[in-house]
């Protein structure tokens, strides 16, 4: 039976279908297709971090790279979170962090001065040391990308989400907006208590407890909701009800932000409780905010019904198949 829509339902799916940071994501798809790489390449793509097997687990290896506008707006900000997100990608695969390489381009040492210092500080409270890479002095503007090594002996994938598990959602409200989305958990937070939060992913996952999930990415809850469903072949719905965001954030914006510290995992029903438990007791806000389904559909549901924000089959949002593409 179809889904009686509710017109608030629906105003939030056509908002955060149409908003840049989730579409956004659709560039991954053409980058894949230009490339010739799917799901079913090497390394798996659609995942947080690439998969390499290897004796006794596997090696992980990720980057990301900064909008201009991002990087100028906030260049100290935009080192630590050239640090802070690759860990993330890593934590949110099941794996520790090894090693970061940066890449800088800015016209002078002295333009560059607050990005390094970004990325200082933050390899300093991760604890995740950074080995050097590629610098430009001679650059027109402020450019930033990096990268980062990592390893697992488990892993948690965006492949691995099956109909009948539980979405949770564990995001440190303990923060505030920074710029853009971007929602910053981690600046007055001690560096044990970082690397400890961090270290929970592939506790979890070595434990048997967490087999799916990725981390809350620019394309927020909704959007990286949409790239785990569509990277296991599942539709998602997504309760709005269930769904807290930190006080004064209205939920169409929470639906959309950037937290530094966020995971959506996709859990059999019998491991809920256990998993809410470990990041309830490092203080970190956690919920069952929906349900893995069949189908295609990421659905948003409240109590007066429910809107289809997208469906994968129709249109392809990482457009890179399933893992055996």
């Amino acid at each position: 039976m179809m889904a009686v829509l509710s017109s608030s339902c629906e105003a939030l799916a056509q908002e955060l279908r149409n908003h840049p940071s989730i579409r956004s994501k659709l560039a991954i798809g053409m980058a894949g297709a230009g490339l010739g790489l799917n799901a079913g390449s090497y390394g798996q793509p659609g995942d947080d971090a690439a998969v390499l097997p290897g004796s006794g687990g596997y090696d992980l290896l990720a980057g990301e790279g900064f909008i201009p506008r991002f990087v100028a707006d906030d260049p100290w900000f935009a080192g630590w979170c050239a640090v802070m997100v690759n860990l993330s990608d890593i934590a949110a695969m099941g794996g520790r962090a090894r090693a970061v390489l940066d890449q800088i381009w800015a016209p002078d040492a002295e333009t560059a001065a607050p990005v390094l210092a970004g990325m200082r500080a933050a390899s300093e409270a991760y604890g995740v040391p950074l080995v050097g890479g590629h610098t430009n002095f001679a650059a027109p503007e402020l450019g930033l990308a990096a990268s980062v090594l990592g390893r697992a002996t488990a892993l948690i994938s965006s492949f691995a989400a099956r109909p009948g598990d539980i979405l949770i959602a564990a995001i440190d409200h303990r923060g505030a907006y920074r710029n853009f989305d971007n929602f910053f958990a981690a600046g007055d937070a001690p560096p044990d208590r970082l690397q400890g939060d961090l270290a929970l992913l592939p506790a979890l996952a070595e434990a048997g407890l967490v087999r799916a999930g990725k981390d809350i990415s620019q394309g927020g809850i909704a959007g990286t909701a949409l790239m785990l469903a569509e990277c296991s072949g599942v539709g998602i719905e997504i309760d709005l009800a269930a769904l807290t965001p930190p006080p004064n954030v209205p939920r169409p914006r929470w639906l959309r932000s950037f937290p530094s510290y966020g995971f959506l995992l996709s859990l059999e029903p019998a491991a809920v409780d256990a998993v809410c438990a470990k990041f309830t007791g490092r203080g970190i806000d956690v919920a069952a905010i929906g349900r893995v389904t069949p189908g295609s559909t990421v659905t948003l549901r409240d109590d007066t019904g429910a809107a289809v924000f997208w469906d994968h089959a129709l249109t392809p949002y990482l457009n890179l198949g399933g893992p055996d593409a």
